[in-house]
């Protein structure tokens, strides 16, 4: 049980789970480079751009940034229909979001100081630094474009970034259950606190790990635009709650005898899962199953196109899904619902999965599978990973 010992060892828990199976096959990708595509095939397109609407900025590190706190509040915040939303970095490079698989930038930090975009919105995903190391440019960004009637948006161990800029001296921050110890440890100016999905005070607000992005997206949207608003923004991703969650459990992971005893099911499988990738895919629906499946410890979890070419979102974004692109050499692969009605040929053995019901959260649709497949215990460690309750 190698990625045991590498966990324990680093002494990171659950948000960081995910990036550290990303980081055993994931590289660095400098600014142009073409990721196992043609130069040409990487088209950087400038986003459309309504200025009536309210702008929300989601700060993108290319190094890492944590998938389901990135393109979940882009896609709850697209749903609306009511703002432009555009994810940011500070340079235009893909963002490694999962091995072999990028997320585009939509601006750089450059271009969005050009276009002198105000920020209605700025989200802070959990980035590649954790502690008080952050990267000096991205704090100065959102100090930058954080006025007084911006909403700042920290997502899951985002708050180390967030609570770096000094925005949150003296007010109320949370962040991943499992990550908690570790990053409050860095700053002690904010005042931590647990057992919220978000915590608020005023423009400020934060939530606990990964899952809890979407209740500090429709907090934001509530606060912003009303109940009405809100309540469609959460039937667009068919949210299992009548209000928002308030409530929560920071419960953090042990690796202890439980856990390992959970883990057994799936230790000695090392399973290679696929997704299969198509233009209009749901933004939501495929970082909910790339987020809870690559937390039940896949040898492999990689996205595959008809052509290797780049796939383009229903929101906009271009998605690169690189190096071998052969899905026959999984073990299952996932198709999403706006993939078609017909599956496509070439997946050989491939178990697929399907994603038709309607009216049913994804996550709690993976999680479902998850505890049919390795049990409840195991189910419950991949709960604690999300810090989802």
């Amino acid at each position: 049980m190698k990625f045991l010992k590498i966990f324990k060892t680093a002494g990171r828990l659950a948000c960081c789970l995910a990036a550290a199976l990303t980081a055993l096959g994931g590289t660095r990708l400098a600014a142009g480079q073409s990721v196992n595509l043609n130069e040409k095939d990487i088209v950087w397109n400038m986003p459309a751009y309504e200025k009536t609407k309210p702008t929300a900025l989601i700060i993108a590190d290319p190094k890492s940034t944590e998938m389901f706190d990135m393109l979940a509040p882009f896609y709850i915040f697209s749903s609306t229909g009511k703002m432009n939303v555009f994810i940011v970095s500070k340079e235009k490079a893909p963002v490694l979001i999962k091995k072999d698989l990028y997320v585009l930038p939509q601006l750089s930090f450059k271009q969005a100081d050009s276009l002198g975009l105000t920020a209605s919105v700025i989200v802070v995903p959990a980035l590649s630094k954790r502690d008080d190391k952050q990267d000096p440019a991205v704090v100065s960004f959102i100090k930058d474009h954080y006025a007084g009637t911006t909403r700042l948006l920290a997502v899951c161990d985002g708050a180390s970034t967030a609570a770096a800029t000094g925005l949150y001296d003296g007010l109320p921050i949370t962040c991943h259950a499992s990550d908690f110890a570790m990053v409050s440890s860095h700053f002690s100016k904010p005042q931590w606190i647990k057992d919220v999905t978000v915590a608020h005070s005023g423009n400020l607000y934060s939530t606990a790990g990964v899952s809890n992005a979407v209740e500090g997206s429709l907090t934001v949207i509530d606060d912003l635009f009303g109940p009405e608003v809100m309540k469609t923004a959460a039937a667009a991703i068919s949210y299992p709650h009548p209000e928002i969650l308030t409530a929560h459990q920071s419960t953090a992971i042990k690796f202890d005898s439980e856990f390992n005893s959970a883990i057994k099911p799936v230790s000695s499988q090392n399973r290679k899962l696929g997704i299969f990738l198509q233009n209009g895919i749901d933004e939501f629906e495929l970082v909910s199953i790339l987020d809870t499946y690559g937390r039940s410890f896949p040898k492999v979890i990689k996205g595959y196109t008809s052509d290797g070419m780049p796939v383009h979102t229903r929101y906009g974004l271009t998605i690169l899904s690189t190096g071998d692109n052969d899905p026959s050499k999984a073990d299952e692969i996932h198709l999403l619902s706006a993939s078609g009605q017909s599956a496509p040929s070439g997946f050989g053995k491939a178990v697929l999965v399907t994603y038709d019901q309607k009216g049913q959260y994804p996550i709690d649709v993976c999680l479902k599978r998850i505890g049919e497949l390795y049990g409840s215990p195991f189910q419950n460690i991949v709960k604690l990973m999300l810090d989802y309750n």
